[in-house]
């Protein structure tokens, strides 16, 4: 038996739990005293579409169990028909956040087949905002998909214009956020979802170690960490890895010698490696030693330099081990803190010099605000067609450049390597990660 469709739903919600039931609302003393009803629309706005907003999330979460990823698109239009609006599309931002590609939907016209511009675009707009937007002459608004604090894409809502009350607003985000984590669901095991976000293969080594990244951004109330990397579909040494757990902050940045293949599994086994050994409980040292042995047991002929690192997100103390990496810069206050967090480096990974004798971390504490900048040397190494250095004061001024405007993190870094790569013409000879990490516990949570 097929399941009922939203619209279906209306009339049977409304005959169980009487008057101004979720999917419909009343008009008028009749109504009251049992006369007419209307399915709610567009044009209720506020309360009338809120009510009947949980029965169609509720009707498209047991619709998607077995839904495909073909079928995803379609299933959230069709739950924005039981709100009254004409239907929706899903777009999702492609690896490099340049475009904003369309889930496959029937019925989508030409232009919007080919998606958007995420820079130039009214669409690329909500997305690099993570606000609504939408246009005086346009019967549409679009939502930002966000998973967490993670940008998906954006949800066309069609028949939601300009001025929609806020009734409507919210149902549309509520729609948008329950599509983001649908597609967030499936893209382990659905291919399709995969592969749009994709403009051209990856090569073998970067997709073993996209396989293994976590999401570019993660946060909670106190902190967030967000990271880019570059060449997206030809890494091959860097990575990087984020989490939280019991209230700290835990960031890595790898970068391995060589761009093929061993350098990805070298780089895949330091990520594995550091889970291992968070996950067991063990420290900083724990984690530089285990990396360090497993290098030189089972890839010998592969160096690797690194940051680890933690900061204790309650009270603002930020711990690091630097093996042979470029330092983490300290931002704060709009500027860089000269030098604050350079310390003498320790020998890279892969000689085994760290099992027996494991290096001591630094220590500092941080102000409320402040973001720690970790990268490669691909980023401050790459040159331009003159031969200039991108550099470490370009990379910290560029930060704090779109920060200051008031840009989001993963904004501000996805304009960062979109200046790097065109810098270099789209052509880099080395990986390129950059890790923002920021420290902004709410003023009444700060512990000394």
């Amino acid at each position: 038996m097929s399941a009922a469709s939203p619209r279906t739903l209306h009339r049977v919600w409304a005959r169980r739990v009487g008057p101004l039931g979720p999917y419909e609302s009343e008009s008028g003393d009749g109504a009251r005293r049992g006369g007419s009803r209307r399915a709610v629309t567009a044009g209720d706005g506020g309360p009338a579409v809120l009510q009947g907003l949980g029965p169609v999330l509720a009707w498209i979460l047991r619709r998607s169990h077995n839904a495909s990823a073909a079928q995803m698109a379609g299933l959230i239009s069709e739950g924005a028909r039981g709100l009254g609006l004409v239907g929706t599309r899903l777009y999702l931002s492609d690896v490099q956040q340049l475009r904003l590609v369309p889930l496959p939907q029937h019925g989508l016209q030409a232009v919007e087949d080919r998606g958007f511009e995420i820079d130039g675009s009214l669409a690329g707009l909500a997305y690099r905002t993570e606000r609504v937007q939408s246009a005086p002459n346009e019967d549409c608004a679009w939502f930002p998909m966000v998973d967490g604090v993670e940008r998906i894409g954006v949800m066309q809502a069609i028949g939601l214009g300009h001025g929609a009350a806020d009734g409507l607003l919210e149902a549309g985000q509520a729609l948008a956020s329950l599509a983001a984590l649908l597609v967030v669901s499936k893209s382990s095991h659905h291919d399709l979802l995969v592969l749009t976000e994709r403009t051209r293969p990856m090569t073998l080594q970067a997709e073993l170690l996209w396989a293994f990244l976590p999401p570019r951004t993660i946060g909670i109330t106190s902190a967030t960490s967000s990271a880019v990397l570059e060449p997206a579909y030809n890494i091959g040494g860097d990575a990087f890895d984020h989490n939280f757990i019991d209230g700290v902050l835990h960031v890595s940045l790898v970068d391995a010698m060589g761009h093929d293949l061993a350098s990805g599994g070298a780089s895949a086994a330091a990520l594995a490696a550091c889970r291992f050994v968070r996950r067991s409980g063990g420290t900083l040292a724990d984690i530089v030693s285990t990396v360090d042995r497993t290098l030189a047991d089972w890839i010998p002929d592969r160096l690797m330099t690194a940051v680890v690192a933690e900061l204790d997100t309650r009270h603002g103390d930020f711990a690091w081990i630097n093996c042979a990496h470029p330092p983490p810069l300290l931002l704060r206050e709009g500027r860089v803190v000269h030098r604050a967090l350079e310390r003498t480096a320790h020998l890279p990974l892969g000689f085994g010099y760290h099992v027996s004798k494991p290096p001591v971390q630094e220590h500092v504490r941080l102000q409320p605000g402040d973001r720690v900048l970790m990268y490669s040397d691909g980023v401050t190494e790459a040159r331009s067609p003159d031969g200039s250095l991108f550099g470490e004061q370009r990379l910290a001024d560029a930060v704090i450049r779109s920060i200051a405007s008031g840009e989001s993190a993963p904004e501000a870094l996805r304009r960062l390597v979109q200046s790097l790569l065109t810098r270099r013409q789209h052509r880099l000879r080395d990986d390129a990660t950059i890790v923002l990490a920021e420290w902004h516990p709410p003023s009444d949570r700060i512990t000394g």
